[in-house]
C-alpha cells in the first residue's frame, strides 16, 4: 500500500532560499541586534500578526509569552541568526515587537575591599 499524498513543503526547507523568507530585505544599519538582545511582543498585536509570513508569525508566537533573546529565537525557529535579525527588524518597524538591549554584565567587586567595609561597620556597631 502506497500513500499518494506528497509531504507538505516546509517554508524553511533547503528548497526555499533564505532571501525569500526575508522577503528580499536587508538588515537596516540601525537594527544591529546582538545575540543577547531581548525580544518581546507589543501588547494587542495578535490581529496584525495574522497578516505576517509563516516565519514572522512563528517569531511572534515565540515572543508573545515573554522575553527571548535573539539567539533563542533563532534556535527555536531553526533559522539563521541573520534571517532572524531581519525578521525582528521588520517586526519592530511595523510595531509588533519591542527589542531591549541586553542587560550589562555584572561588575565583579574586590572581595578584600568589601570585607574591609564589613569589618569597619562591625567595629563601628560594636564600639558604639
Amino acid at each position: 500500500m502506497h500513500d499518494d499524498q506528497e509531504p507538505a513543503l516546509e517554508l524553511t526547507s533547503e528548497l526555499v532560499p533564505l532571501h525569500v523568507i526575508a522577503e528580499g530585505r536587508d538588515l537596516p544599519a540601525d537594527h544591529e541586534y546582538s545575540r543577547t538582545a531581548l525580544v518581546t511582543a507589543q501588547e494587542g498585536t495578535s490581529a496584525a500578526a495574522r497578516t505576517l509570513t509563516p516565519e514572522a508569525r512563528k517569531v511572534m508566537d515565540l515572543v508573545s509569552d515573554g522575553l527571548l533573546s535573539v539567539a533563542e529565537v533563532a534556535g527555536r525557529t531553526q533559522l539563521p541568526l541573520g534571517i532572524v535579525r531581519i525578521l525582528i527588524a521588520h517586526l519592530v518597524e511595523v510595531g509588533l515587537v519591542f527589542v531591549r538591549p541586553p542587560l550589562p554584565r555584572a561588575v565583579s567587586h574586590d572581595r578584600a575591599l568589601l570585607q574591609a567595609v564589613i569589618d569597619g561597620l562591625e567595629k563601628k556597631t560594636l564600639g558604639a
